[in-house]
């Protein structure tokens, strides 16, 4: 039995699907999520003919030195950004075997916020080799828990499209 939420669950077992009918590994880096997105992959048995590795990169240091992001770009965006996100998921593909990458940043609360970055603003990216990197802006509702479950959820919803495609 899992600790995960069914739905996000069933949609890692379609993603790895897809994934291992393509014959193609993937591979995570996630901030406000924490871990969650490769908790989901990793919930269904035989994950590890598709799922490669997860980067944990919460801090901006982390973000640099595990996948390559550019300090200066983190000075002039912010964690929290659509670049950053991008250069995020790219870094994954740079820095594992996978074929998919994707990374999520965000700020789940409660702290943290700011007027032009509030409580639950989360960036998705998801990059492909081959491919061009697609990202998407979320503003989620919700406490703590809700806003990465919900990130978590959209993660595996583009990973999904992007194994498709």
């Amino acid at each position: 039995m899992s600790v995960l939420p069914e739905p996000l669950v069933g949609l890692a077992k379609d993603v790895l699907a897809q994934c291992e009918r393509q014959g193609l590994m993937l591979a995570a880096a996630e901030s406000c999520t924490g871990g969650l997105v490769m908790a989901c992959l990793t919930a269904v048995p035989g994950s590890s003919s598709v799922v490669d590795r997860g980067f944990v990169t919460y801090t901006n240091e982390a973000k640099i030195e595990n996948l390559g992001v550019s300090k200066a770009l983190l000075a002039e965006q912010g964690a929290v950004s659509e670049d950053v996100a991008r250069a995020m998921a790219e870094g994954v593909l740079r820095r594992s075997r996978a074929h998919i990458g994707v990374a999520v940043t965000g700020i789940a609360g409660p702290t943290g916020a700011t007027p032009e970055k509030p409580v639950g603003l989360v960036h998705i990216a998801v990059a492909r080799k081959g491919r061009t990197t697609e990202h998407e802006r979320h503003v989620i509702d919700g406490d703590r828990d809700g806003v990465r479950l919900k990130a978590a959820g959209i993660a595996l919803r583009m990973l999904q499209r992007m194994a498709g495609a």
